[in-house]
């Protein structure tokens, strides 16, 4: 049983099936965790590298950057993709009270437009705003992620193969 917005339970087989997919703790939180942990730790290479080498790793870290960074495309791109078919197919709610009748009664995304169109769901109260906000704020935050992980692979990929961004090592031993 899981708690409902108005304080009442409501049973596991009752909750949308999109948020047992874990699109938003899977794809934009534990995927997520890798690239933002490599991309924080970029900081820490200096631009002229290690020991008068200007070379020293950068370009690995940068093709290391890709790798990660795709990987937080795809996980990002999974939140995004669970969260508007989610929008799209709207939420699970109880339409026949005596009937205790639960379905999907907006299959094809015809109520985002048409609020009366809501009161079709009985219970659980104000479940069609919930799903809206929760889905909403999901994809939102997976298109977001998506563009930081696809800059992040344009950058490294300009890192690896143009190199450094900085020459400050050439410029003071003479030495490249």
């Amino acid at each position: 049983m899981t708690q409902g917005e108005s304080g009442t339970s409501v049973a596991n087989e009752h909750i949308t099936v999109q948020v047992w997919y874990f699109g938003g703790i899977l794809g934009s939180g534990v995927l997520m965790i890798f690239p933002t942990l490599v991309f924080l730790g970029l900081k820490n290479n200096d631009c002229c590298g290690c020991c008068g080498n200007g070379n020293c790793g950068r370009r690995f870290a940068m093709l290391s950057s890709i790798l990660f960074a795709a990987v937080g495309v795809l996980g990002a791109g999974y939140s995004v993709i669970v969260s508007a078919v989610a929008i799209n197919d709207g939420p699970l709610c109880e339409t026949n009270s005596t009937l205790g009748l639960w379905e999907t009664p907006f299959s094809n995304g015809n109520y985002l437009f048409n609020t009366s169109f809501w009161s079709v769901c009985e219970k659980p109260d104000d479940i069609v705003s919930w799903h809206l906000s929760l889905f909403s704020v999901l994809l939102v935050m997976g298109i977001i992620q998506v563009a930081l992980c696809a800059v992040q692979v344009v950058n490294g990929l300009l890192g690896a193969l143009c190199g450094d961004c900085c020459r400050c090592c050439d410029q003071s031993d003479g030495n490249a």
